[in-house]
């Protein structure tokens, strides 16, 4: 009875499956890009959805005069401090609207430059329960110069934009498997047409078909780990490198690049997913291709 640890098929010494695992690699290097793409993305909309999600802000514009604006301010004031599910408002100081401007403005810039609308930065109490619609109807009633910036319309379409390229790096993983899955399939063909008399050889001696295809898929396991394990020790460190050079950026809108437990796990995966796929693909491959051989 021949055993399936035994190998009778010299596959270590086919020059064509040497390639095999570099192109693995360069898959699961790709795939390791990908997934930490989506891991920022993520992390991205969360943070975006946490910093501004149940805020509002009234934006009064500057009229002609100042006695003007004050009385505008101070209608804005009256209406939101009777307005119910309003949990906490700030009126943002003009030396602070400054320093945001301080970059594109300059450092000497003032009040006194340009008129600088006032800003009021308002935190709700229930988002859901809160009636947007009359809270700008009686703002903007009472003064024309207002007006409120719901921040989740902007934020849900930075939201949908982040879904949609989180799409796209999820297809991106789904040709990078079909990719490998091919290239899988191509070797081991190409490995049967090679060995086929010593195939036929083995049917003769009471080889089953099972018997060969365990040899074609341990062999690619082995060969999907080695690329696995290469495209893995390659794609992390650059993807240390883009988290770094993202940070360095002045005011980067991109969070730390951190990776706890899940992710690592998550990496750890893509070796043994990748060896998987060739061992299955190469298994299935080989018994289809021995069945019409018959």
């Amino acid at each position: 009875m021949l055993g399936v640890k035994r190998s009778d098929l010299p596959l270590d010494k086919d020059a064509h499956s040497r390639f095999l695992p570099w192109l693995i690699a360069f898959m699961v290097f790709l795939a390791v890009l990908a997934i930490g793409g989506i891991l920022v993305l993520n992390a991205t909309a969360a943070r975006w959805d946490q910093g501004v999600g149940g805020t509002l802000t009234v934006q009064i514009a500057a009229t002609d005069g100042v006695a003007q604006d004050q009385r505008n301010l101070q209608e804005v004031l009256n209406v939101i401090a009777g307005t119910s599910g309003i949990e906490r408002y700030l009126l943002i100081e003009e030396e602070r609207m400054l320093s945001l401007l301080a970059p594109w403005l300059g450092e000497g810039a003032s009040a006194a430059d340009l008129p600088l609308p006032r800003l009021i930065d308002i935190g709700l109490a229930d988002e859901a329960q809160f009636d947007l619609k009359a809270f700008t109807r009686s703002i903007q009633i009472r003064v024309t110069e207002a007006t409120v910036d719901d921040h989740r319309v902007w934020l849900q379409q930075l939201v949908n934009l982040i879904r949609s390229v989180e799409l796209v790096a999820l297809s991106v993983l789904a040709f990078i498997a079909l990719a490998t899955t091919g290239t899988v399939i191509f070797t081991t063909r190409t490995g049967l047409a090679i060995h086929k008399e010593a195939i036929e050889v083995l049917h003769l001696i009471g080889a089953q078909d099972s018997y060969i295809a365990a040899q074609f898929a341990s062999r690619a396991m082995m060969l999907g780990l080695k690329g696995g394990l290469i495209g893995l020790l390659l794609g992390l460190p650059a993807l240390f490198s883009v988290g770094y050079l993202a940070k360095s950026l002045e005011g980067a809108a991109l969070p730390e690049m951190t990776i706890g437990v899940f992710e690592w796990v998550l990496f750890a995966i893509i070796p043994i997913s990748v060896a998987f796929l060739a061992m299955t693909t190469a298994r299935s491959t080989v018994l289809r291709s021995l069945a019409r051989m018959l």
